[in-house]
């Protein structure tokens, strides 16, 4: 009896022990190698809070900050981790209604992101922070993040400083952003997006233990653990905040732009793209209906005009085309022009403004006039030059110049998304011409019309170039970063640039002419009392493009200058749509400018001057003349398609006659 059962006693054991073993077994392999219940212990136990640094401040040349930072609270969601949620009792919480609860998860469903974090809400109310808070144990897969969201301080400059936004699946996969994660932050346009990785900083990571409740309480093994985030750096701009305001005045109620840049340094004073629009409509939660409303407009506000946009410069080139012609031996400053209203030596008339014997009996007079005439004729005398073989060549010459004046492509300004106008070469001609063009076929790039386009970003520094007498610097925003005025990424703004071999004395010619401009010609009113300014008016041709259709709209008012002439503190270019004359408005809006920034003030006899700028309403002319044109257009368009239906209608009544009358003799003898 005992015998038989000594051998069960022995397989119950076996059992027992084989049982014990295999759960020691799993136990060593939970411990040791399964990691993702490890993960899930520590998850319980422990809250990783990942802290976003602050993005570095933005400062004015004098100190006052520009764009700051302020703290917000995002409610953030991981899908995958929600676990017995009571959505009214968390709709109540967040002050929701159950349809937009649901329209929320739906569209972080539909971006594939259910294991990762996504923004459930941006910028929640003090309300809405505490009643998370109070109630975060029972909604589970829901956190509360910290950030420094972007406060402007001024509510200007917003095309330059730019914003940011929430980066996307699509961004993600770009290698630029391979350290970013769903719900980090970046620039999106701006000096925001240009020093992303500069003011950016570096998130840190921190364990904090939970109490009963699921509440993130002390620090996990006194920090130990813990990445410190590291804060953006600061950015120390040449801009003047004072001036941006006064120039954003200005230009209130039209549509174009300025530029101003210190010509010593190439650090921008000032730029305006108008209309302007208050930056702080582009951050929280109402950002992105803001920036649909904004890109809705017609006016385009965020459209940056100042670097993207490409007018023909008109007037204001004749400067530069007197500097070529002159360097290149086409004309003395002694060489003069018969000029009565117009220029009649390429088969076909191009008016000027001038018709009094004289006016452009040399180089200064001509410009001081702004002699179409005159600019036209140096033109062609230039690419026509015996020196060159031919006119091919000679336009080749000229292209060379204007290229390295920085017209036909990007200055290389710190702000993303310039454009280099057009700058036209021989190639060009030839495909436009099949090759057979000449120096009157392109009589009109002279005097700033035809197919050269340029920026008011590039007018500006073109200017310059004249002040300098011959060297600019790439113009730039930042002077410092974090206070280091010798930053590696600062170093190519630090370079100055030459133009060509072109002696001081025939610069000083150009800029005595453009002193003359303003003492006796076309800008009178851009004086400056006590002060030298070399300027040029431009009254540039205006043609928009409707549905493919070429229409004649209002000329833009164009106008650049630099002062004072002895020692060049500010370069300017504005630029006004559709406005007229360019000494009508451009020219008065640059002076006050270039006054304000040379003297700090405005002196009280230019208030009625002022006030006539400041309470302008061209933008209402602008918009009526695009719908104008776009009325004229269609009004146009359907009167083609009627008539086409009259002469169809009266074709097929022809065409049934014909069939009539044949059937008729076919049949009848």
């Amino acid at each position: 009896m005992s015998s038989a059962a000594n051998p069960r006693q022995f397989m119950i054991r076996l059992i027992f022990i084989g049982v014990a073993s295999i759960i020691l077994l799993r136990l060593f392999f939970l411990q040791n190698f399964e990691s993702k219940y490890k993960v899930m212990a520590n998850d319980i136990a422990i809250y990783k809070k990942v802290v976003y640094p602050p993005r570095g401040i933005i400062y004015d040349r004098n100190g006052k900050v520009m764009l700051a930072n302020t703290v917000i609270y995002d409610l953030m969601v991981t899908p995958h981790n929600i676990k017995g949620l009571d959505t009214a009792d968390f709709c109540k919480a967040m002050g929701l209604d159950l349809p937009g609860f649901l329209k929320i998860m739906k569209l972080i469903s539909i971006r594939n992101i259910d294991v990762r974090q996504s923004t459930f809400m941006e910028q929640l109310s003090p309300e809405q922070t505490a009643n998370f808070q109070e109630n975060a144990f029972k909604f589970t897969g829901f956190e509360l993040v910290e950030r420094n969201i972007r406060e402007y301080k001024n509510q200007t400059a917003g095309i330059v400083l730019g914003y940011i936004a929430e980066v996307s699946p699509e961004m993600l996969k770009v290698p630029r952003y391979q350290s970013y994660r769903q719900g980090d932050y970046t620039g999106r346009s701006g000096l925001e997006l240009q020093y992303e990785e500069v003011l950016r900083g570096q998130r840190g990571v921190h364990f904090l233990e939970r109490d009963k409740f699921n509440r993130p309480r002390d620090p996990y093994k006194g920090g130990a653990l813990d990445s410190q985030e590291v804060s953006g750096k600061s950015l120390e701009l040449y801009l003047d905040a004072d001036l941006q305001s006064y120039a954003e005045k200005l230009m209130a109620n039209k549509v174009g732009s300025v530029v101003a840049i210190d010509p010593q340094t190439g650090g921008i004073l000032t730029m305006v793209s108008s209309p302007c629009y208050d930056p702080n409509l582009l951050r929280g939660r109402e950002r992105a209906k803001n920036y649909s409303a904004l890109y809705r407009q017609a006016t385009r506000p965020l459209f940056n005009r100042a670097t993207q946009a490409m007018y023909p410069p008109g007037s204001t080139i004749k400067p530069m085309t007197g500097l070529v012609a002159l360097n290149v031996g086409a004309i003395t400053p002694s060489f003069g022009l018969a000029c009565f209203g117009g220029y009649h030596y390429c088969s076909r008339a191009i008016a000027c403004e001038h018709k009094d014997a004289g006016h452009a009996a040399n180089f200064r007079v001509a410009l001081a006039h702004s002699c179409n005439s005159y600019f036209c004729h140096i033109f062609r005398l230039t690419v026509d030059y015996k020196g060159f073989a031919n006119v091919k060549q000679g336009l080749q010459a000229w292209h060379e110049y204007y290229y390295r004046f920085g017209y036909g492509h990007p200055t290389g300004i710190d702000l993303p998304f310039e454009k280099g106008g057009n700058l036209p070469d021989s190639t060009y001609y030839n495909k436009l011409y099949r090759g057979s063009w000449n120096s009157c076929t392109v009589v009109f790039v002279g005097m700033g019309q035809g197919e050269i386009l340029l920026t008011p970003l590039q007018m500006a520094n073109g200017m310059c170039i004249v002040a300098n007498k011959g060297y600019y610097y790439t113009p730039h925003f930042v002077k410092s970063i974090g206070k280091n005025f010798n930053d590696p990424v600062l170093e190519k703004y630090h370079k100055k640039q030459q133009v060509l071999n072109i002696p001081d004395s025939t610069f000083s010619i150009v800029q005595q002419a453009m002193q003359d401009v303003v003492e006796s010609g076309t800008a009178l009113g851009a004086k400056i009392d006590g002060i030298t300014v070399c300027a040029k008016t431009g009254t540039a041709e205006n043609k928009a493009i409707v549905n493919g259709e070429v229409i004649k709209m209002a000329n833009h008012s164009m106008f650049v200058a630099f002062a004072p002439r002895e020692h060049p503190r500010i370069a300017i270019a504005v630029a006004v749509e559709n406005s007229g004359f360019g000494a009508t408005w451009a020219a008065p809006i640059a002076s006050l400018l270039m006054e304000k920034y040379l003297k700090d003030s405005v002196t009280y006899k230019r208030k009625a001057v002022e006030d006539k700028m400041v309470n302008a309403h061209i933008i209402n002319k602008y918009v009526y003349t695009i719908d104008s044109a776009i009325r004229q257009h269609d009004q146009r368009a359907y009167e083609a398609r009627m008539q086409r239906r009259r002469t169809a209608d009266s074709t097929k009544r022809a065409n049934d006659s014909l069939m009539v009358t044949s059937w008729m003799k076919k049949h009848f003898k």
